[in-house]
């Protein structure tokens, strides 16, 4: 049997339980890019880059439509040991697609491995509860910035209220926000590593500060694109109000696949226009 564990000294008001030994500037010993040599030497995979635009599929159902139809086909060298990834080609742009990388930890694991095997622009598309319960449930938010109530961006930006999308980046989709035929706004989300404590005295904060969705990744993949190369953009599917009342989690046309790879191309078509896009893919 495990032993019981002994008292602990009481947290100090304030003090976050988390190593204080931040040292922001420095390297990380275990990298990315080794990880997935040893993951291509292990599996016996091809050395081959992932195409320039990669898209997040935290609920994992544009991952299985892209597999179950045919549509996509999957990345013959992504050696991530926990992920597929499914490569389509939308309007003449090669996309790769991973799914299921649900919360901060795990959708930053992934960001990190698609930036250093050649991702440019990572798109995040994860179902959010709406906070606002007079509001549309089946629009999309641009997360212009999100509530850092997680773990992991601590490891990558000193502690602070929010974290922001790429300013160039917002501007860019501006106009994409105001024509698309979907209902998209541009808005501010929550960020929480546990949705099931997701208490009326959290939600009430969060909508306070100005929150108008929960979701469990956008806040930590904004902080590592602050401090890499790689763009990142954030879309909360407002799907339930945290299934207190019943049709909830709806998504749509094969889950919300189909309405999601439109958005998806959507953004790349905007982004791709201009000197200064986000992508040189082609």
């Amino acid at each position: 049997m495990c032993a019981l564990p002994g008292p602990r000294r009481p947290q100090a008001d304030g003090e976050v339980p988390l190593l204080p030994t931040k040292d922001y500037e420095a390297p990380s010993v275990l990298l990315p890019a080794n990880l997935l040599r040893e993951g291509r030497r292990q599996l016996g995979l091809v050395d081959e880059p992932v195409p320039a635009v990669c898209l997040l599929d935290p609920d994992g159902d544009i991952a299985r439509y892209l597999s179950a139809s045919g549509v996509g086909a999957k990345h013959p060298g992504w050696a991530c040991y926990h992920t597929d990834m499914w490569v389509v080609d939308l309007d003449g742009t090669p996309m790769g697609v991973v799914g299921t990388a649900v919360g901060a930890s795990f959708a930053v694991l992934i960001a990190e491995q698609l930036a250093v095997s050649g991702a440019e622009l990572i798109i995040s598309i994860t179902s959010a509860g709406n906070l606002r319960p007079s509001a549309e449930s089946s629009s999309y938010v641009l997360v212009a910035k999100a509530l850092r109530d997680e773990g992991t961006s601590l490891h990558y930006q000193p502690a602070s209220t929010w974290a922001a999308i790429d300013a160039n980046l917002l501007e860019r989709l501006r106009p994409l926000v105001a024509t698309y035929p979907e209902a998209v706004v541009i808005g501010a989300s929550w960020t929480t590593d546990a949705p099931y404590r997701e208490t009326q005295v959290a939600i009430d904060t969060a909508a306070r500060l100005g929150a108008i969705c929960v979701e469990m990744e956008a806040a930590a993949l904004y902080s590592f694109a602050t401090t890499s190369r790689c763009a990142i953009v954030c879309f909360a599917h407002l799907t339930n109000t945290m299934a207190v009342a019943g049709d909830d989690f709806e998504k749509g046309e094969a889950n919300g696949a189909v309405a999601a790879l439109d958005l998806v191309g959507a953004v790349i078509a905007r982004l791709r226009t201009g000197p200064d896009s986000a992508t040189s893919a082609d």
